[in-house]
Parts: structure tokens; C-alpha cells; sequence
């Protein structure tokens, strides 16, 4: 048994530390390229001795906190997508499937409408407060009826309450023109004009949700064997049914609410990941959170590089990759159930 474990394990320890080194990289792609292109020597300069130029002013002030935000947001809707999948059984899910951003977007809306909030620092915390609410209502309504919560009661319930909110969201929208304006501004996905006190806002819901994440992952892998055999090697089912949407609410909400909706990332990158490093969420998460952070920077940066000197948001670049590997993934009936 060791001899064959041993080879699996290496190989998954190689793929964490590839990606790992691979999200450095990226991260200082990221810092060196734009409308303006800065050499290494100048982002080195800029970072560790800066002396005020434009150079310095553009790397620490625009791209620094834009980089780390991307990071953290890729880090967040990358696990997130694992756990929803591993949670609902279902390959087809993504972190939205739990209503977390159709509730987030009405309270934006709301936040636009009836309060008057116009900055991004004021959307953060509506946002925040709509997805947990929107999550607080799918589980409730899942876990009603004798069986209480299962991953079909969920979805189910996801997908009526998304279905609801996004109803509710349209309708004030259409009402008041102004609203709908700056909720587009918000509503696109995109990591441009997000300064570091976003970042800083929504830091300890990402660790918190990275932290429950990661701890449910053995769980989640006996929950993959059936909740019998589950309780029966001694895991507190209850427990780890609920602490996986816990972590998808913190963490798609702390996502959302910071960059707004960024489509497929959370249903991309987990098969991405699952195909590295095989079903084990042990490895799984961290590798689906590094790949996530690798790709939503490489889409910031295409669409920095496309459309200079303007850009295209991040989540329209994703959204144009995601599409067809989507299509992709319906049309492959082996990948129907996990």
C-alpha cells in the first residue's frame, strides 16, 4: 500500500508546489503588464525601493491591490466551486447555486435604491449582507421535511430562491434608471478601481471560509462514500453538511461582494484541479484555490492587453472562456455525477 500511495502523494505535492510557483509568476506578470508596460527592474524598484516616480505610483497605488484582491477572489471562488460541487454531488455546480449572488445583487440594488450608495466600499458590506441572508434562506428551505438538508433540497432550493431574488432584483432596476446604472458599474465582475480597503474589508471572510473549508475536507471525503458509512467510521455528519455552505457562503460572498458576480470560475477551475490531483479534497481545495487565483489573474491581465489603452472587465474575459467549456462539460455524460 505505501509503495503505490507514495508515487500518488508525490505527484500531488508536485502539483500544489506547480501551481503555487505558477501564481508568483503570474503575480508579477500581473504587476508589469497594462496599459503602461513596466520592466521587472522597474516593478522590483517600485516594490522594495520606491522613490516616488510614476513607475512606483502605478505599481504600489493601482496594481499591487489589484493583484492581491485577484488573488484572494481567485483563492475564494476556486475552493468554493470544489466544495459546491463536492457538497451537491453534482459537477454542473457552481458557487452561485446557493443564491449567494442573486443576493448580493438585490442588496446592492437595494443599498443603490433606497440608501443612496454610490461607492464601492458601501457595496462591500450590502453585498455581503444580501448573500448571507440569500444562503441563511436556501438552507432553511432546504432543510425542511423529515430528511431535513440533502444536496438535491438545496439546489432545489437555490435555484428557486435565485430565480426569486433575481425577479425582485430586475424589477427595481427597470424602475429607477440611475439605480440601473451604477448597478452595472457593479454587477460587470471586474478587479479595476478596487482600492486595498476592499481588499482589507473582506480579507477575514476569505480566511474564515478558507479555514472551514479546508478543516471539512476529510469529512466531505467519507461523505463521498455515503452518510451510513460516514457515521459509521465515526464522522459527525450533521457537522460537516453544514460547515461546507458555511465556507461557500463566506467565501462566494466576501468574492461578490468586493469584484461582483465573476461567472464560471467556481465551475471551471474545479475540474481543472480534480484532474491534477484526483477526488481527494485534502488536495483538491488547495489545488482548485491556486488555480482559481492563476486564472482570474491571467483573465485581468488578456483583458488589460486586448482592448489598450482601455481594458475588458474580468469577468466578461472569463465569461468567454467558461461558455464553451461548459457546453463541453454537459456534452460529457461521464462527468454527470461525481
Amino acid at each position: 500500500m505505501q509503495t503505490v500511495a507514495t508515487p500518488l502523494r508525490n505527484r500531488r505535492v508536485l502539483v500544489v508546489s506547480g501551481l503555487a510557483a505558477l501564481l508568483v509568476l503570474t503575480a508579477l506578470v500581473s504587476l508589469a503588464v497594462g496599459a503602461r508596460p513596466i520592466g521587472v527592474g522597474a516593478v522590483w524598484q517600485a516594490l522594495w525601493t520606491p522613490s516616488g516616480t510614476e513607475e512606483d505610483v502605478i505599481v504600489r497605488g493601482l496594481r499591487v491591490p489589484r493583484t492581491v484582491l485577484g488573488i484572494a477572489v481567485g483563492l475564494a471562488l476556486g475552493v468554493a466551486g470544489a466544495l459546491m460541487q463536492g457538497h451537491t454531488r453534482n459537477p454542473l455546480a457552481d458557487p452561485g447555486l446557493l443564491a449567494v449572488s442573486a443576493g448580493a445583487a438585490l442588496a446592492v440594488v437595494i443599498g443603490i435604491y433606497a440608501f443612496g450608495v454610490t461607492t464601492l466600499l458601501g457595496y462591500v458590506w450590502f453585498a455581503f449582507a444580501g448573500a448571507f441572508a440569500a444562503s441563511v434562506a436556501v438552507f432553511v428551505l432546504g432543510s425542511l421535511g423529515p430528511g431535513g438538508a440533502s444536496p438535491v433540497s438545496l439546489a432545489l432550493a437555490g435555484v428557486a430562491v435565485t430565480a426569486l431574488l433575481g425577479a425582485l432584483t430586475s424589477a427595481i432596476v427597470l424602475v429607477d434608471v440611475s439605480t440601473l446604472d451604477a448597478y452595472r458599474f457593479w454587477a460587470v465582475g471586474a478587479l479595476a478601481g478596487r482600492g486595498p480597503d476592499v481588499a482589507l474589508q473582506v480579507a477575514p471572510f476569505v480566511l474564515g471560509g478558507l479555514v472551514i473549508g479546508l478543516a471539512g475536507a476529510p469529512g466531505l471525503n467519507l461523505l463521498a462514500l455515503g452518510d451510513d458509512v460516514a457515521r459509521g467510521l465515526g464522522q459527525n455528519v450533521t457537522l460537516v453538511r453544514w460547515s461546507g455552505p458555511v465556507a461557500i457562503t463566506l467565501l462566494t460572498g466576501a468574492a461578490v461582494a468586493a469584484c461582483g458576480p465573476i461567472a464560471f470560475l467556481g465551475l471551471v477551475v474545479p475540474h481543472i484541479a480534480r484532474a491534477l490531483t484526483g477526488p481527494d479534497h485534502r488536495w483538491l481545495l488547495p489545488a482548485a484555490g491556486l488555480a482559481g487565483a492563476v486564472l482570474l489573474l491571467v483573465a485581468d491581465i488578456v483583458g488589460r492587453v486586448v482592448a489598450r489603452p482601455g481594458e475588458l472587465q474580468v469577468g466578461i474575459v472569463l465569461a468567454l472562456v467558461g461558455a464553451p467549456f461548459f457546453i463541453a462539460l454537459v456534452r460529457r455524460r461521464r462527468l454527470v455525477a461525481l
